[in-house]
């Protein structure tokens, strides 16, 4: 069985810092952060305790090529991303997110929406 990823970004209470992370059991992750399961971890350091966004992928492998784009990323493309499906950067909760599938297509849309732009902006 292969297992699905997560692709995530975290924030600070004043949302003046973005950790962008990966994981394989987004609930389990959101919550070591905000335990502070790891010492001295940047988001640890940081008080990055708020998921501000995520995207799911079929494969952990995924996930990781997407974190890996996202953190060559500047702040105004990241914050440009987390606008489009969370512009108030209010807290997701994790328990309470639409269906996979339903969020899945949406999150599908809106990189689609977000390339296009990106592609005419750039030219």
């Amino acid at each position: 069985m292969v297992k699905s990823g997560y692709t995530y970004i975290m924030t600070n209470v004043n949302k003046t810092v973005l950790y962008v992370g990966v994981t394989s059991d987004l609930e389990k992750r959101i919550t070591q952060h905000k335990t502070h399961h790891f010492k001295g971890s940047f988001t640890g350091r940081y008080n990055l305790e708020i998921c501000i966004y995520y995207e799911e992928f079929p494969t952990i492998m995924e996930a990781i090529i997407r974190e890996k784009e996202i953190k060559k990323w500047n702040r105004s493309k990241k914050e440009n991303l987390i606008n489009k499906v969370n512009p108030d950067w209010v807290e997701i909760s994790i328990k309470t997110v639409k269906p996979k599938s339903l969020f899945r297509d949406e999150v599908t849309k809106l990189l689609q929406d977000f390339k296009n732009e990106n592609e005419s902006t750039d030219n």
